[in-house]
């Protein structure tokens, strides 16, 4: 079977939802559809019960659910068509996107522009942390979903490694659900997550949290009995010797990273960001290969989910203006990472871009009395103070393209 489809949106979560949206807003004669693997649309969100989410987008607060129901609702009466349970698998050449699912089939879609929504994947335990393999060790999320979705408690006596939002998050959900969780371990000397959750679901809980700790040994054979943990060298992140202790418990759950889902945007010759894990992009989200974009998590782990809708509506208005009237190849000026910044995104800025640019970046450190400065060249055409800035909040900064001459660069000079 094939087909001619003028937007093609790979993922059904909340980038999905938001690139679609746009693409119709932009675009009302296209073609849009959104292909999603999961048997329902809304993505991770749909386990993430607990609040804090659109208070940037909406002006209020809701739950994760409730925010991704705004975004399904409005698909009705917009003529954007979804195929759940369909998994695609590959993206070939002029944007012949393969997927397949039990209801259709093998299918073929002649794509006049995709939009890369595929979310991300959480950093496993693979061999990094010696011991046997017992039950009892669960990535955050997928005891996220055990708790929230199966209605199962992974264990009662719990620590968690690492200190991203999702760890955060699930300490206390854990807590609530009456486990006891003994400590978070951070091999970093910050933490990963955001500040509010650090209050809200450590401190207000009275969950110890160790910075330049980390688990560096399971026990148990049948089921976790207990990890070792040490202290590490902050400059070697080595385990210190003479620190180790015993901490009994029966589950271990990692918070130690997410993975870009990039193995189709690979597949398809997109150029991916060493740093992010994410394809490297224009300001309109437009990947290394024409008429292709990439928004969300799958381009780089964002720490707001209102950030993602707002990304996500740049790349599906892109997409759209381009399955319909199409775009030559102009030349681009490079955005780049200087001084105490880890990334930027987008990577590249468009010749002919005018108005205000919005340049999204996270810093390497923890930084207090930061003066953040975006260069054209030489030439210094904006310059922010914040108090303070961590790797954990992700920062941005608006530029206006009128000064932009050369290639930019975003740097930040503070105490650490």
């Amino acid at each position: 079977m094939e087909r001619k489809i003028d937007v093609v949106i790979i993922g059904g979560g909340p980038a999905g939802l938001a690139a679609a949206l746009a693409a119709r807003e932009q675009s009302p004669e296209a073609s849009v559809l959104i292909l999603e693997r999961d048997r329902a649309l809304g993505g991770i969100l749909q386990q993430c019960i607990h609040n804090g989410f659109g208070l940037h987008y909406f002006g209020e607060e809701l739950t994760g659910p409730e925010y991704v129901d705004r975004f399904i609702r409005r698909l009705e009466g917009k003529d954007i068509e979804v195929w759940l349970d369909t998994m695609v698998l590959e993206i070939g050449e002029n944007r012949r996107v393969v997927c397949v699912s039990a209801e259709r089939g093998l299918v073929a879609l002649e794509a006049g522009a995709v939009v890369l929504a595929m979310g991300c994947r959480e950093r496993p335990r693979g061999a990094l942390i010696p011991g046997t393999r017992p039950a009892g060790v669960y990535t955050a999320g997928t005891a996220q979903r055990l708790n929230n979705i199966d209605g199962y408690l992974p264990g009662k006596h719990i620590v968690i490694l690492g200190s991203g939002d999702i760890g955060l998050i699930m300490a206390r959900r854990m807590t609530w659900e009456g486990a006891k969780v003994e400590l978070v371990a951070e091999i970093m000397p910050y933490s990963s997550g955001l500040k509010r959750n650090i209050v809200q679901c450590l401190e207000d809980n009275g969950i110890p949290l160790l910075f330049n700790h980390t688990v560096t040994r399971v026990h148990g054979r049948e089921r976790v009995e207990g990890v070792t943990v040490s202290e590490v060298d902050p400059a070697t992140r080595l385990p210190i010797r003479g620190t180790a202790r015993f901490v009994p418990c029966d589950t271990l759950l990692l918070s130690v990273g997410l993975i870009p889902e990039n193995e189709l945007s690979r597949g398809a010759g997109v150029e991916i960001d060493a740093v992010t894990g994410g394809a490297i992009v224009d300001e309109r989200r437009q990947t290394s290969v024409s008429g292709v974009f990439a928004c969300g998590n799958v381009l780089h782990v964002h720490d707001l989910v209102d950030n993602v809708s707002v990304e996500a509506a740049i790349a599906g208005r892109a997409a759209a203006h381009y399955a319909l009237v199409g775009a030559d190849a102009a030349p681009q000026r490079a955005v780049r990472a200087g001084r105490g910044v880890r990334y930027v995104v987008p990577q590249r800025i468009s010749a002919e871009a005018a108005g205000k640019l919005d340049v999204y970046f996270r810093v390497d450190n923890v930084y207090r009395a930061a003066t953040l400065e975006v260069l054209s060249g030489e030439e210094v055409i904006l310059r922010r103070k914040r108090p303070i800035v961590t790797p954990g909040e992700m920062e941005k900064l608006e530029i206006d393209l009128g000064g932009v001459t050369a290639d930019v660069t975003v740097r930040l000079s503070a105490d650490a």
